[in-house]
């Protein structure tokens, strides 16, 4: 009986952890951007709690042979860097964490959040 309750125990704090370290690698709130659709209408994409450390190819703008987005607007608690080109590759601009919204002229394709701080 002991060791079913010291399993039981374990398996629980690590269920606990890991639930833990996965939610500390995604950017608290929102990142809005804009974009025009095949029909000529504009659409607002909102990526809400985005995932930190990796290329983000945006929808409907990720390919180089689309139309890039533009106008962003990071409201995350974590700094985002914006590219051109697909695959965060080409120039790139930096927003910061809950910023104003950028420009339309900004154009945009990926993006890439940086890691949270953690909470000291």
């Amino acid at each position: 009986m002991k060791l079913r309750s010291t399993l039981g125990a374990s398996l629980g704090a690590l269920a606990l952890v890991l639930s833990t370290a996965g939610s500390a690698q995604a950017a608290q709130g929102e990142f809005h951007y804009k974009y025009v659709d095949g029909f000529g209408q504009e659409n607002t994409v909102t990526l809400h709690d985005p995932h930190s450390g990796k290329c983000i190819n945006l929808h409907a703008v990720g390919e180089d042979d689309e139309l890039p987005g533009y106008g962003p607007h990071n409201d995350t608690d974590t700094a985002v860097t914006v590219y051109v080109g697909a695959n965060c590759e080409g120039p790139e601009w930096r927003l910061k964490a809950h910023g104003k919204p950028a420009k339309d002229t900004l154009e945009l394709r990926s993006v890439r959040f940086d890691a949270p701080v953690a909470a000291q």
